[in-house]
């Protein structure tokens, strides 16, 4: 980060940067082409600042745009752009760009949520959900005369905590069918996907279908889930695995299960601090510990805090569009955006090792009383509990980036106050 800019210059450079790279990664972009009314450069950034506004509308972002970034653009160009196939192609280059940046920048500082788990190394890990929004004004009716909300399948990396939008699922004409899309996706995904390279899902129960995931391993694709209640399944054998390591804190059994001839595995991981019986299934090898597998899935709702984030913060409730187009291009918009906040988010809370984000330390107090609550009644709560996680990004900070757009604050007083705002570390027994 170069801390003598301005926020929205920083936020113009990483733009022209990600567009750099795009531009590299391709030998003849098919998307590359001169628009003087409205620059793709400028298309992304000002896409970017109506996320990261709170505006209502497209009308209300183009007044914000003029009046307060000092951006004028035409009401008609800019909805055509939207819906124009080949900047939407342009932003999915982008957006990965985006993303691979955000990633260099966040592993460059050490950032990683999973080095506790080294037998995941190999592995890129993501929690992927869908998420819903209310359908546009003028979404037209479906032919049962309905229409519905519009929705998206979006994963986070529970690595460094950086979103990526996944798949478009329903424009609102139509009633979701998140699942089949998925699987689409994926299949799609598989055409140019190194299968040397091993992603990791880890999703709801309505992700399951054991013939499915069968397939997809042999491209490098694994998946956690929850089992289903009514899951009809034949045991095969136990798997062995280490009892004493406190990774495996809470696991009852790690064993294979057969159904329609297909061979996938099964934990049964009782929570020591309330009693409760959860079954994980997973298409991972033997040697991830069954322990490892079940913190991965209680891991999985940190996306559910993104969404929150996207909703209460962002106010990114409402569809732009019923064009397919816009709707893909939103939803790059919307995970670059939160990419941002999430990068200076992470960056500030490192910047002395003896200071902590207030929500850490909220976290700790409730983890040291539900600790002594757990005692009382003769448990105890995961060690893996005590580890560092993923946190909603607070509404401090994302309040502190909005106004820094706005009065042209430079990057290191806007540094400087979100590292004021963290507190001294508390720590705990039992604490890693």
């Amino acid at each position: 980060m170069h801390k003598t800019q301005t926020l929205n210059d920083f936020i113009f450079k990483h733009c022209s940067q990600s567009m750099d790279n795009a531009l590299s990664a391709e030998r003849y972009p098919l998307w590359k082409r001169l628009c003087p009314e409205l620059k793709d450069i400028d298309f992304i950034h000002l896409g970017l600042l109506r996320c990261i506004s709170q505006v209502d509308s497209g009308r209300h972002f183009l007044q914000t745009a003029e009046e307060v970034y000092g951006e004028r653009v035409p009401h008609s160009t800019y909805f055509k752009s939207l819906n124009s196939p080949r900047r939407s192609s342009m932003l999915e280059a982008i957006e990965l760009q985006s993303y691979e940046r955000h990633c260099a920048t966040l592993s460059s500082q050490r950032i990683d949520y999973l080095t506790s788990f080294p037998e995941l190394n190999e592995y890129t890990v993501l929690a992927a959900d869908g998420h819903f929004i209310d359908h546009a004004c003028h979404t037209e009716k479906g032919k049962n005369g309905k229409v519905y909300a519009a929705g998206f399948i979006y994963s986070l990396n529970l690595r460094n905590g950086l979103l990526r939008p996944f798949c478009l699922i329903t424009n609102g004409t139509r009633r979701h069918q998140e699942i089949p899309v998925l699987r689409d996706q994926l299949e799609k995904q598989n055409r140019t996907k190194n299968p040397s390279q091993k992603c990791l899902y880890v999703y709801d129960k309505a992700v399951t279908d054991y013939i499915f995931w069968n397939h997809q391993v042999r491209h490098g694709n694994f998946m956690i889930s929850v089992l289903k209640e009514n899951s009809v399944a034949i045991f095969v054998d136990s798997i062995p695995f280490d009892t004493n390591h406190k990774i495996n804190t809470g696991v009852e059994s790690y064993s294979l299960y057969e159904n329609n001839g297909i061979i996938f595995s099964i934990i049964n991981y009782r929570d020591p601090e309330t009693g409760k019986l959860h079954r994980f299934v997973t298409t991972l090898p033997h040697s991830i510990n069954p322990g490892t597998i079940a913190m991965l899935y209680y891991k999985r709702w940190t996306i559910e805090k993104s969404f929150n984030n996207s909703k209460s913060n962002l106010k990114e409730i409402k569809a732009w569009s019923s064009d397919n187009n816009s709707l893909k291009n939103q939803m790059r918009l919307t995970a670059m955006s939160y990419n941002l906040l999430r990068v200076f988010e992470e960056v500030s809370k490192i910047q002395d090792p003896e200071l902590i984000h207030p929500s850490d330390k909220k976290y700790t107090e409730a983890l040291k009383k539900r600790q002594q609550a757990s005692e009382k009644k003769g448990g105890i709560v995961n060690p893996l509990f005590y580890q560092e996680r993923i946190v909603r990004i607070s509404s401090y900070t994302i309040r502190a980036i909005q106004n820094a757009i706005i009065t042209g604050k430079s990057m290191i007083s806007l540094m400087d106050d979100l590292v004021a705002r963290l507190v001294p570390r508390t720590h705990l027994i039992g604490e890693h």
